[in-house]
């Protein structure tokens, strides 16, 4: 496989990608400015992903994409990067790797005799609906592969893209359970392109649900992540829209800073929002008895303290408010003590 390498301008600095604590050589990547896309293309040997984490809503997961142009500044996958030699920073964002064979090896996989069509979740990790996908297929083509098995799915995006496959979702509708949660976590789409730097804005994604729910796909939105200081505010706005877009159903997560993601974070939100930076550390920590992340299972994407706890409360009450209080993404969360406090992001 060769990765295909393209240059901006010939000035060259140091961009927010933190070293890799993963890698011997202890690196830090160097961005050349007006840098494109650089993209590998590989075979993997496999696809769906089994979890048996008990801070996550589901057991199988399929990731066709690793690295995510969306370039969220609190996204957990960052990390990931790193077992790839690579940085959480700006290498996430502009290296990504394409796994070209992920529908053959889904269709291989599903054929096993000893497959129980259990819910698969697109995507655990990055997002499936990110860009490239336009030009790959790769989401569309493994949606066509579980139509034809009659597999059930759940999709998290914040891609509008997904709009184009609602013919393969009206048939695997028809077969299997399928449901359609659209991330959302700002009401205000300039601070939203201030932190997801890449992603579609707000407007454009409440847009996407409407047309999902017109179109008979069962579609919730989640409010992911709840970053306390910052944009827990806007959750009764975000729940009011999402009702009147027609969602089923709304869910939730904490922001969740591991490793290096939290200096990528911090280091975006002091130079985009400053006026916010202190605010939004200090309640981060305040949830995490004074660290940015829990790292323990169980805990690690969840958070407590009085502060949290009243964020939990605001979301419930206007949850309730807008009949969006019984949705669920994956059917695995009926075991969690709050149905609706997802832990995808």
């Amino acid at each position: 496989m060769q990765p295909v390498w393209t240059t901006g301008a010939s000035e060259m600095r140091l961009v927010d990608n933190p070293t890799n604590a993963l890698s011997r050589r202890g690196v830090q990547w160097l961005e050349v400015q007006g840098a494109r896309l650089q993209v590998v293309e590989e075979r993997a040997c496999s696809l769906l992903t089994c979890n048996d984490s008990p801070d996550i809503g589901f057991r199988w997961s399929v990731n066709p994409y690793r690295g995510c142009q969306h370039a969220c500044a609190y996204c957990y996958a960052r990390r990931t990067h790193e077992y790839l030699d690579l940085g959480a920073g700006s290498d996430f964002d502009t290296q990504i790797h394409v796994k070209i064979n992920a529908p053959e090896l889904l269709a291989a996989e599903l054929a096993r005799k000893s497959w129980r069509r259990e819910e698969i979740a697109f995507s655990g990790v990055t997002d499936c609906y990110q860009p490239l996908e336009a030009r790959y297929r790769l989401t569309r083509q493994c949606l066509e592969v579980c139509a034809l098995r009659a597999n059930p799915v759940g999709i998290v995006t914040k891609a509008p893209l997904v709009l184009r496959d609602l013919d393969v979702l009206a048939a695997l509708n028809a077969r299997a359970d399928v449901s359609v949660y659209i991330s959302i976590a700002f009401a205000d789409d300039a601070v939203a392109r201030k932190v997801d730097v890449g992603a579609p804005a707000p407007s454009q994604r409440f847009d996407t649900v409407s047309k999902l729910a017109a179109a008979g796909i069962r579609a919730g939105v989640m409010i992911a992540p709840i970053i306390p200081g910052l944009n827990d505010r806007d959750i009764p706005t975000l729940l009011e829209q999402a009702a009147a877009c027609g969602a089923q159903a709304a869910s939730f997560m904490p922001v969740r800073l591991p490793g290096n993601v939290a200096e990528v974070f911090l280091t975006r939100l002091r130079r985009e929002l400053p006026e916010h930076a202190d605010r939004v550390e200090a309640r981060i920590r305040d949830m995490h008895n004074g660290r940015l992340n829990d790292p323990r299972f169980g805990a690690r994407m969840s958070g407590d303290g009085p502060y949290w706890r009243s964020v939990q409360k605001l979301f419930q009450v206007m949850a309730t408010r807008y009949d969006l209080d019984g949705g669920q993404a994956w059917k695995q969360c009926e075991r969690r003590e709050s149905p609706r406090q997802m832990t995808l992001f």
